[in-house]
């Protein structure tokens, strides 16, 4: 019998699942639970009973918790465990860790395409439209609706979302770029590093960034990349709000350097009411969203079961980062 510690709260019928679906293990709670699964459980007493953590424990805490030999994230994130002492920590125990992204591939993929196609067939245009004057302005928005086939797309942060992404768009015929740090050879679209990125950068038509959070991606897209960038260009960000230098975004907006930006994460979230990201000039925030459905809790808590199901049968585990 594993002893199974969680800080994640779900609503009632994703928790009979969950509870239901541990079989003969024992499941315990935190002594502070959270519906968000982007907040951390603050040091608790009860994960040092643990063998198995479920949600997202005090990063600090998991040091010390020797018992521990799993540690599934309820996130695709992992940025505050994203650290050489703890993944040597870890490895020197025997400590697994995994994270959800698989779940939230397809609709991070999805929320991405919908931007892009919004843009395409300018739907902002007409909605604001609906909401102001009502002008019918038929000839102007079909002149700037444009087709995304033959156009360049480039994916900074070539994962699981990336992938899903690549191959909604290809149906569309587009030419699809992506950058990791290193490129592995496996991709299903051409890859470029880090290092040789900025000549695809300058050829793109769309940017679309799901860049970790990191101390190396901090600002990454500053204001010498934003100059790289066409200005029919279109920026997108479902990675992280601090990749982002937003005063060289805003800038780069209000001197039409590109042609709009979509962004669903901010730096800070929530954004405040008087930010100027609010008013920049073709600018569109969506309240990090992109990962979220209606089924997305109980797809959280499958996740974790069948990898729980694997870690019965030491087999190798899904989504694993450690």
């Amino acid at each position: 019998m594993l002893k199974i510690w969680t800080n994640a709260e779900f609503p009632s019928e994703p928790t009979n699942l969950l509870e239901t679906g541990i079989g003969g293990h024992e499941l315990f709670r935190a002594m502070q639970t959270s519906p968000l699964n982007l907040v951390s459980a603050p040091r608790d007493e009860r994960l040092f009973d643990a063998e198995v953590a479920f949600g997202q424990p005090d990063a600090e805490q998991l040091f010390e918790a020797s018992r521990l030999k799993w540690v599934h994230l309820t996130s695709a994130g992992y940025t505050k465990y994203d650290r050489d002492d703890l993944r040597a920590a870890f490895r020197q125990r025997g400590v697994v860790m995994t994270n959800s992204s698989s779940l939230y591939c397809e609709p991070c993929a999805q929320h991405a395409l919908a931007m892009m196609m919004s843009f395409a067939r300018q739907l902002y245009m007409s909605y604001d439209e609906q909401r102001s004057d009502r002008a019918w302005s038929y000839v102007g928005i079909r002149k700037r609706s444009f087709l995304l086939g033959g156009q360049t797309v480039i994916l900074y942060g070539y994962g699981a979302i990336a992938r899903r992404l690549s191959e909604l768009l290809a149906p569309l015929r587009v030419k699809l770029i992506g950058v990791r740090r290193q490129p592995r050879g496996d991709e299903f679209i051409p890859t470029v590093s880090l290092q040789d990125h900025v000549d695809w950068l300058k050829q793109a038509d769309h940017v679309v960034n799901i860049l970790p959070a990191s101390d190396q991606s901090r600002h990454f897209f500053d204001a010498e990349m934003f100059r790289h960038l066409k200005p029919t260009a279109y920026f997108y960000n479902i990675g992280r709000g601090t990749t982002v230098d937003q005063p060289a975004l805003i800038d780069a907006l209000q001197n039409s350097r590109i042609a709009g930006a979509y962004l669903d994460v901010t730096d800070p979230e929530p954004l405040p009411m008087d930010h100027p990201l609010w008013s920049a000039p073709n600018c569109y925030i969506t309240p990090h969203t992109a990962g979220g459905y209606d089924d997305e809790m109980f797809g959280l808590v499958n996740h974790f079961l069948q990898n729980l199901r694997r870690f019965e049968q030491q087999a190798e585990l899904i989504d694993r980062i450690i």
